[in-house]
């Protein structure tokens, strides 16, 4: 758990208040019978409730202390609220259907969304997957990333910060990358800032290049991907707090958040087969790099730059984060030497 979340030193306190928060979804679901705290989330906080209907429900709250958010995390949770609805009548988008919104901070001093109870299990509970078991999944990701990307919208970037928009996705990537160096100068995290600048104004013709804002989740791993354990079918989407409007490619980087390698050729395959357009070259070359893998290692440098900024304010602790930081610099490093090349 880390300080942004939630505090559970009075459980019965929170329970008692969030009950009060969702007193109107008895008259559908039955008097609360039960909410029980759900651990693992390293942002929000959450927990599972049961009615007497026999229904399912899950809770979300965004961190109490909005002092220790990163920019674009400011009203994130109304971003979730927002993807979850534009996916409400399209089963293939396999996410919750919300059940109740409270942003007013009358009983709790912070946001809850309030959605249903997805069936299967974490993807990252399976262990002992085979290559064959992985790709069977990955072919299924590829599919819904596919279907995710015809939505769209009318402005890049993300949808609860208007500062963090753009007309134009170089504007709008330019700002959002700004504003995680802002972060990082607040935090005190060491980065190659004014390397950072260069390469995403070197790049600049290459993000020009996408003209439609699509929807984009950002962060399709493997915690937020429920399976079927049986079929290995995915059977629903979750956390989609951090998604915004930009390009396609960003995807498969914030499905492979410290990755450097190729994107998975199951996955791949999968989504160019369902419509989707990746045109990358694997492995990127030093002084050739098209327009599509510019963009993809623009993306990768993003990714790293979040997580290297991101253990300061949520006051990460043990030998785990100089171990990350310590890789993370250096992939970070390796992708703007191909930028810059």
């Amino acid at each position: 758990m880390t300080t942004t979340q939630t505090a559970a030193t009075d459980l019965t306190d929170m329970t008692t208040r969030l009950a009060r928060v969702v007193a109107p979804l008895a008259r559908d679901l039955g008097a609360l019978e039960s909410i029980e705290r759900l651990e693992g989330g390293m942002f929000a906080t959450t927990y599972r409730l049961t009615f007497a209907g026999g229904g399912r429900a899950v809770a979300k709250m965004a961190p109490t202390d909005s002092g220790r958010l990163m920019r674009y995390e400011h009203g994130i949770l109304g971003t979730e609220e927002l993807v979850y609805r534009l996916a409400y009548g399209r089963p293939e988008l396999l996410m919750p259907t919300v059940l109740l919104s409270d942003f007013s901070r009358e009983h709790i001093e912070t946001d809850i969304l309030v959605v249903t109870h997805l069936d299967g299990v974490p993807w990252r509970s399976l262990t002992e997957q085979t290559p064959e078991q992985q790709a069977t999944i990955r072919t299924g990701l590829g599919r819904f990333m596919a279907a995710l990307h015809t939505v769209t919208g009318t402005r890049f970037g993300y949808p609860a910060a208007p500062t963090l928009q753009g007309d134009t996705w170089p504007e709008a990537f330019a700002v959002m990358f700004g504003a995680l160096l802002d972060d990082a100068a607040t935090w005190g995290s060491d980065l190659p800032t004014e390397r950072i600048i260069a390469a995403v104004a070197r790049h600049e013709e290459a993000l020009a290049l996408v003209e439609t804002p699509h929807l984009i989740h950002t962060d399709l791993w493997e915690g937020n991907i429920f399976i079927d354990p049986d079929t290995l079918a995915i059977t629903g989407i979750i956390d989609t707090e951090r998604a915004f409007w930009g390009d396609p490619l960003f995807e498969f980087v914030g499905a492979d958040q410290v990755g450097i390698g190729p994107v998975p050729a199951s996955l791949a395959d999968s989504y160019r087969g369902t419509g989707g357009d990746l045109d990358v070259t694997e492995p990127p070359r030093a002084g050739a790099l098209s327009p599509a893998d510019a963009r993809l290692l623009l993306y990768r440098a993003y990714m790293y730059t979040v997580m290297l900024v991101e253990p300061a304010p949520r006051a990460y602790s043990g030998d785990w984060v100089a171990a990350q930081n310590a890789d993370l610099t250096t992939k970070l490093g390796a992708t703007l030497d191909l930028l810059l090349a």
